[in-house]
């Protein structure tokens, strides 16, 4: 029988520990916008605020514990090949949003 040694190649797999604070930190950051469209109380501009603002964070909160993205040399290609794909993304939809416009604005009736 013999035994075969794994190699990750450099991939992280985060602990136990590092998933409970990455979903703890997730349910908060939902429940805070939950929480404020459900009140109602503050102002639409506040609550659009809250919810963008509380999106961005989780995104940022998955890319480092259940990703486990980061600027260490072993993540550096999974890295660029994220800023690469928002790139595009940010492309894709730019110019979508651009070309719409543009027929809305030259194909309407005056």
């Amino acid at each position: 029988m013999s035994t075969h040694s794994v190699d990750n190649h450099g991939a992280s797999h985060g602990s136990a520990k590092s998933y409970l604070i990455g979903f703890v930190l997730s349910v908060i950051l939902t429940a805070i916008p939950f929480w404020l469209v459900m009140e109602g109380t503050a102002s639409h501009g506040v609550i659009l605020g809250a919810v963008v603002a509380t999106a961005v964070v989780q995104i940022f909160v998955h890319l480092a514990y259940f990703l486990h993205m980061n600027t260490s040399s072993e993540e550096r290609w999974n890295l660029v090949a994220l800023v690469f794909t928002v790139l595009i993304i940010a492309i894709v939809v730019g110019g979508s949003l651009w070309i719409m416009y543009n027929l809305n604005i030259n194909m309407m009736p005056s």
